[in-house]
């Protein structure tokens, strides 16, 4: 087996993440010992550890884990979470993303929840709002990002998405909703992860706010 290469900022990046997880766990974005954040670190993946409260979390509480399976490379002390699966899917799918934020942040899991649909894929249609110049995308008057089932296992979750993103690839939307479960956002470094996440919760939170998830929300398979 090749060996797995690891940047030479890894030290740093533990202590970035666990920072972030601070900082977002204080938001009430990541209650309890809900959500995690990962960046690449050359072959490797460097992602926070499942089980623990974001909100004391240290640099001690991070993981390097190889790019296949997501196992912790030899050394490590802690275990990586359950939606690590999909955040391997998303690295392998695209080559440019460096981030992934996964978050319980409260008015995204609520417009996920309005537009899942148990064994199929929703989507939410963000429409005309200018803070979705924040996602990066071509046109960010239109923005559809999709709605994931909330299956049981993790790595089920992640043949969804590396489906869906082998199928829209550059096109897709940098985020994506698991229903009743978060959001995930990506981008080329941690900053731009999180500043699509933040970007991602106010435009639901908006959504709901006038009341136009009606319009906004479908409950149809996309695909």
């Amino acid at each position: 087996m090749k060996p797995v290469v690891i940047g030479e900022d890894v030290e740093l990046q533990r202590a970035h993440l666990a920072a972030a997880c601070r900082g977002l766990y204080r938001r009430g974005w990541m209650p309890g010992t809900s959500g995690n954040i990962s960046v690449r670190s050359g072959d490797a993946v460097v992602i926070t550890a499942g089980g623990l409260s974001k909100g004391t979390m240290s640099h001690h509480d991070v993981v390097v884990v190889e790019p296949e399976q997501g196992l912790p490379l030899l050394g490590e002390s802690e275990w990586p979470p359950t939606e690590t699966a999909i955040h391997l899917a998303v690295y392998r799918q695209l080559p440019s993303c460096g981030a992934v934020v996964h978050a319980h942040a409260p008015h995204s899991m609520a417009l996920a929840t309005l537009a899942g649909a148990a064994g199929s894929m929703g989507q939410v249609t963000f429409t005309d709002w200018e803070l979705a110049k924040g996602l990066g995308v071509a046109d960010p008057r239109l923005v559809t990002v999709p709605v994931f089932a909330n299956r049981p296992e993790a790595p089920r979750i992640a043949e969804d998405v590396s489906a869906y993103l082998d199928e829209s690839g550059a096109d897709a939307p940098p985020a994506l909703f698991i229903e009743r479960h978060g959001v995930t956002t990506w981008g080329r470094d941690l900053e731009e992860a999180r500043k699509r996440l933040e970007c991602i919760e106010e435009l639901s939170r908006l959504t709901l706010l006038v009341g136009t998830y009606g319009a906004g929300v479908t409950k149809e398979a996309v695909r």
